[in-house]
């Protein structure tokens, strides 16, 4: 039992900033990545940012020098920074936590998204 409360979404002007926040709580006993999705109306949910227990990042090319992920573990959670925002950028985001419970079986947790929309 993992939960994900996300904070931090809202409305901003193309060029704005926002960050977004995920506190993860429960039965969090094992590795974990944790990561930012994302999506907008009528498109798939895409990757945007991830991190592991060891801090190594991944990013969506959409969004490489603009968005900075990062975590912090003694809390179990989460954040995104996101810069230089364009209305591209606008859809749910939704942060995840990957767990490797065991060699043979991971598990996903999902927040209940947080809106973010680009625009003016």
């Amino acid at each position: 039992q993992v939960q994900l409360v996300e904070s931090g979404g809202g409305l901003v002007q193309p060029g704005g900033s926002l960050r977004l926040s995920c506190a993860a709580s429960g039965n969090i006993f094992s590795s974990y990545a944790m990561g930012w999705y994302r999506q907008a109306p009528g498109k798939q949910r895409e990757l945007v940012a991830s991190i592991t227990s060891g801090s190594s990042t991944n990013y969506a090319d959409s969004v490489k020098g603009r968005f900075t992920i990062s975590r912090d573990n003694a809390k179990n959670t989460v954040h995104l920074q996101m810069n230089s925002l364009k209305p591209e950028d606008t859809a749910v985001y939704y942060c995840n936590v990957h767990m490797f419970i065991t060699r043979d079986y991971e598990y996903d947790y999902w927040g209940q998204g947080t809106q973010v929309t680009v625009s003016s």
